[in-house]
């Protein structure tokens, strides 16, 4: 057998765009209903406007800042997409509206 390449052997994974896991959140709030209702309540959104502004960045770092506010709801999210709480931090500062730029 051919030895394997340096650099083929430890290739640690991808972390997911921002993009990606912004989304990945407001799909998993969208999939709760009782989640999705007190996240429109709080926010004053309505499911229309959260259907419009989903592929803005904006709103997208909106949606990150909203779930690393719940601990709980932030824990939940990221063991059920296999997520550290850390990386979705890292996420939220690669979007516009962040207090810390990236």
């Amino acid at each position: 057998m051919p030895p394997v390449p340096k650099s083929a052997k430890h290739k640690p994974m991808a972390q997911p765009d921002a993009e990606v896991i912004a989304l990945q959140a407001l799909a998993f709030l969208a999939g709760d209903d009782d989640a999705f209702s007190l996240f429109l309540n709080i926010t004053g959104l309505t499911p229309d406007i959260v259907k419009a502004e989903a592929s803005s960045p904006g709103f997208q770092g909106a949606v990150l800042d909203y779930v690393l506010g719940n601990e709980t709801l932030l824990m939940t999210f990221a063991d059920e997409n296999n997520l550290s709480p850390e990386s979705i931090a890292v996420a939220r500062r690669k979007l516009p509206g962040s207090s810390i730029d990236m």
